[in-house]
């Protein structure tokens, strides 16, 4: 994982927290400002569809109007956003997004169970 990522989006936090009038004593942002965050993740996402789907030609009147490097840069952007927005539901989203990775891959190396391929879900959670 890159070094980076935390340290940066903890400066970027830090920014949007002084831009929107939010408290630097740790305390997790207003309500408000949180769901702006996690809309950020999906506004992103929307974006990264819309590059794929414009490099796969998807529209006929618009044909081939992004590249693949397109599609990778608006998926940073989602990453970017989704690291940002952890930072509003735990003091230390580096180890939240470190345990979530090796739990998704431990469960890439489940056993199958009657024939079917192990799912990529926990109990009661409906995605990775």
């Amino acid at each position: 994982m890159s070094a980076v990522l935390w340290p940066v989006t903890a400066r970027i936090v830090a920014a949007l927290n002084r831009a929107n009038g939010i408290g630097t004593s740790g305390a997790v942002a207003p309500g408000h400002e949180v769901a702006q965050r996690l809309l950020k993740v999906t506004e992103e996402a929307g974006e990264a569809a819309a590059a794929y789907s414009g490099m796969t030609g998807h529209n006929p009147r618009k044909g081939t109007t992004h590249s693949r490097a397109d599609v990778a840069d608006e998926l940073c952007d989602v990453i970017i956003a989704a690291a940002v927005a952890l930072h509003s539901f735990t003091t230390a989203p580096p180890t939240v997004l470190e345990a979530k990775l090796h739990a998704a891959a431990r469960r890439l190396h489940a056993p199958a169970v009657s024939g079917h391929p192990p799912a990529l879900t926990s109990p009661g959670r409906e995605s990775l």
